[in-house]
């Protein structure tokens, strides 16, 4: 049949046309540039709520520091009173006695959670620094995507504008019945209407065929079509 020789170039030709105009409807809809919108969105997000947290934290950090240094001379100030001869009352001082360990105690608290903020506080610092890194990153992509798909738009029209007359003249070159049928498996088998027969396996479905099917094609006229996915055979 006229052209069986050059359907697997064709079908080659049609799956590239096929993956640039895909392409092409993808860069059209702005899917990558939404993607990168997105995605620096999402990063700025997350380091706004970072900056809010280290915020809130650097003003718990602030309150502890000055509850503890008021709690120190608080202390400082009865433990005078405890030795310095002011008060003579025994019940007086045991009570300052017992005020001054409660004001050690709850400093010696008030100081260990400050501790623990700080170090809270050092790595959300971390946190934050590669939040910003990140911000930084998805933004520059947003940037570049926005002219990357503008030439990738052109250099796609381009290589249509080359294959599309080319795939015509391909298509003058089969028998218009062969020409038929692979237009109908092609669209029936998601753009795959032929595959090559290597070593008796279909490209196509990458199923064998069994020795009987391949010695009935062997002396078969026309086309020869798979057992399996039903597509075009072409010998290589």
């Amino acid at each position: 049949m006229r052209g069986l020789d050059r359907l697997l170039e064709l079908q080659e030709l049609d799956l590239e046309i096929d993956r640039l105009e895909a392409r092409r409807r993808e860069l059209a809809s702005g899917e990558d540039l939404r993607a990168a919108r997105e995605q620096a969105e999402a990063a700025e997000g997350r380091l706004g709520e970072l900056r809010l947290a280290l915020d809130a934290l650097s003003r718990e950090i602030q309150r502890l520091e000055h509850e503890a240094a008021s709690l120190e001379a608080k202390q400082r100030a009865e433990e005078r009173r405890l030795y310095d001869g002011s008060v003579a009352n025994p019940k007086e001082l045991e009570a300052l006695g017992h005020e001054v360990e409660a004001l050690r105690a709850r400093r010696s608290r008030v100081e260990d959670e400050l501790l623990d903020q700080m170090v809270r506080r050092e790595d959300l610092e971390a946190e934050v620094a590669e939040a910003e890194r990140e911000a930084a990153e998805a933004r520059s992509r947003l940037e570049a995507v926005g002219g990357e798909s503008a030439w990738e738009l052109e250099r796609i029209e381009a290589e249509l504008a080359a294959k599309r007359p080319a795939r015509e003249a391909l298509a003058r070159a089969l028998d218009e019945g062969l020409l038929a049928l692979y237009e109908e498996i092609r669209h029936q088998k998601k753009g795959v209407g032929a595959a090559a027969l290597v070593e008796g396996v279909c490209q196509g479905c990458h199923q064998e065929l069994s020795a009987m099917e391949l010695d009935r094609l062997r002396h078969a006229e026309g086309v020869a079509r798979c057992e399996y996915c039903r597509r075009i055979l072409v010998r290589v």
